[in-house]
Parts: structure tokens; C-alpha cells; sequence
């Protein structure tokens, strides 16, 4: 079973990325930008122990939002924001893994 309340990205859940509300433009959109945010400047003070971690869950949660029944009838162009965002992200996170 799919957990609509699941955190994917900071504070955004799985039924916001995959429901029909908040609509793709520009909130959900404004959404992940602003997690992004506060995401990047969280990575600033997380020790690299910790990345890996944070690398694997989000890593999971692209899986979980990208793999389940049915996903061709949900909102597709608010789960491609979701990937690019989520793709950024885990580059900031392997970046400073490597440095």
C-alpha cells in the first residue's frame, strides 16, 4: 500500500507530488524550490556519515514516487518536477560527498 503522507522531498509527501492538488504551476513548483532551499543549506552542517543516509533515502523516495500501479494516470508533470528537483538534490548530496 502506497503512504499518501510519506515525506519525499523536506516536508513535501507523496500525495502532493502524485494528487491532483496543489496544481503543478506554479505551487508545486514554489514547493520543491523552497525545500530545496532549506534542504541544500541543512547539507552545509550534516556530517559526511550522515550524507550517505540522506543519499539512500532520498534515492528511495524517487523510487517509491517513480514505481508504483497505475503511475501513467497520475499527474506526470508535477512528478517530473519532483525527479528534477530530487536530481539536484542528490547531486548536492554526492558533491559534497566527494569533497
Amino acid at each position: 500500500m502506497l503512504d499518501l503522507d510519506k515525506k519525499v522531498f523536506g516536508n513535501i509527501t507523496t500525495k502532493e507530488i502524485i494528487g491532483a492538488d496543489p496544481p503543478a504551476l506554479p505551487n508545486t513548483k514554489e514547493n520543491l524550490e523552497k525545500e530545496l532551499v532549506t534542504l541544500l543549506a541543512e547539507l552545509e552542517s550534516t556530517p559526511k556519515p550522515n550524507l550517505e543516509k540522506l543519499l539512500e533515502e532520498q534515492k528511495n523516495s524517487e523510487n517509491h514516487i517513480n514505481s508504483r500501479p497505475g503511475a501513467m494516470a497520475l499527474a506526470q508533470n508535477k512528478i517530473q518536477l519532483f525527479n528534477e528537483y530530487s536530481e539536484k538534490y542528490v547531486q548536492s548530496i554526492t558533491k559534497k560527498l566527494q569533497s
